[in-house]
């Protein structure tokens, strides 16, 4: 009996090893320096020890790759507490530099922040605040200042800033021809907004006056849903911007979609607007490659809605089996012509929000409570984690070397060699 009992938890411990796929990297995470701020997965952590596990994000709760179980290996919660996950050394360390930081900058509001714009000639970060989900229709107006960081003073402050006239909820920027053009996202009549109507559209902004100009605000007679966010063909000068659904969803505009979701190309000087992409459910991000030969479109459909009259604003739900990649497409005829629609990248995290292209031909993407970096290939090289969620990033700086990421609850800024494009 004693030799069948010894056989007995032989054979189960035998199992019990057997049961741990062969091919796992060890360590699967180490500290690549800077105090433990830089840790480093070994080949993208591709066979993880059983049994691991991952929670399932919902509206109500945030999970991304660092909340991953991994019991059986405890290296892995060195990706806790880090700023910066390398996952290709060589290139990601080079790009980190020789001194990465991350700095938490400001504490804001459970409300999205977006539509961050750099105007390098003033060393200004212009930004927005958009009303809380379903915010009552009586505080809206509350709204209509946005906020400035002036980076020539020390400390830094976070203050209101507010055009003439107003733009209510701006929730894509780009900085063009020295102007800030904002693409706003929520539309009421005059009753709600301080006595003026706003419909979704595309403003143009100086600066130096604060003076806004509508550029866009229709298409054919028709509201648009969203203008979500807005990049500039470095070639052309032409507009281009994304038109979602989330505003509805959100409870920011008066009246139900109109149009069906798409991407659109708009002429500054006929004031034609041209229909680009209309496959994706939910068009996001947008962003140009630095030579304007490849075009970047974010999918969120994991994050809809009903659009419904009859349901109402506010139905918005999160499913994470739902479309959240990033797709590319080739540009060609000075932007005239979009076409090659390919899969680029899944998020790993929520869904791709805001889509910045470094001048390196980087792809860097809010997802979640970080930014994802990915080479030209969709290979992530960098993930940088914080410590709020992230809906959007902007480059600034003499050398447009640091990076700041805006969204709910905080603001952070990062250091490092990855540098933007410079405005055209």
């Amino acid at each position: 009996m004693k030799i069948l009992a010894f056989v007995a938890l032989t054979f189960a411990a035998v199992v019990a090893v057997q049961q741990q796929p062969p091919g796992i990297s060890q360590p699967i995470v180490e500290d690549c320096g800077f105090g433990g701020s830089v840790v480093c997965v070994n080949r993208y952590a591709a066979v993880l020890p059983y049994h691991f596990n991952r929670s399932i994000t919902s509206l109500a709760a945030d999970y991304d790759f660092r909340n991953t179980s991994v019991p059986s290996a405890p290296s892995f919660s060195l990706l806790e507490n880090a700023s910066f996950v390398v996952f290709d050394r060589a290139r990601g360390l080079q790009y980190l530099g020789s001194n990465p930081a991350y700095e938490f900058m400001f504490a804001v509001g459970d409300n999205v922040h977006e539509a961050p714009v750099y105007v390098p000639e003033l060393n200004k970060l212009f930004m927005s605040q958009l009303p809380p989900v379903v915010a009552p229709i009586s505080t809206m107006s509350q709204y209509l200042p946005q906020l400035v960081i002036d980076l020539n003073r020390q400390p830094l402050a976070l203050e209101e800033y507010i055009t003439e006239p107003p733009i209510f909820a701006p929730n894509g920027g780009v900085y063009h021809d020295g102007r800030i053009i904002w693409a706003s996202s929520g539309g009421f009549n005059s009753s709600v907004l301080n006595g003026t109507e706003q419909r979704i559209a595309l403003h143009a902004v100086d600066p130096t006056t604060n003076v806004s100009t509508v550029l866009l605000n229709n298409y054919f007679g028709f509201y648009f849903n969203n203008m979500d966010d807005v990049a500039v063909h470095p070639t052309s000068g032409d507009l281009f911007f994304t038109d979602p659904d989330y505003p509805w969803f959100n409870g920011r505009v008066d009246t139900a979609p109109q149009l069906p979701t798409a991407s659109y190309r708009f002429n500054p000087a006929t004031g034609a607007t041209f229909l680009v992409e209309d496959t994706i459910d939910q068009p996001n991000g947008i962003a140009f490659s630095p030579d304007g030969s490849t075009l970047y479109i974010t999918e969120t459909g994991a994050l809809t809605g009903s659009i419904d009259p009859a349901v109402g604003p506010g139905t918005k739900h999160y499913n994470t089996t739902g479309r959240r990649s990033i797709y590319a497409f080739d540009v060609a005829e000075n932007g005239t012509k979009i076409s090659n629609k390919r899969a680029f990248y899944l998020a790993q995290d929520y869904i791709p929000d805001g889509l910045k292209v470094s001048r390196e031909g980087l792809v860097l993407t809010a997802t979640g409570h970080g930014v994802d970096v990915l080479d030209p290939t969709g290979q992530l090289v960098v993930r940088v984690q914080t410590n709020h969620s992230v809906q959007n990033v902007q480059f600034t700086g003499e050398r447009l070397d640091t990076l700041w990421m805006l969204g709910n609850k905080g603001i952070s800024r990062v250091h490092w060699n990855i540098t933007g494009q410079v405005p055209r």
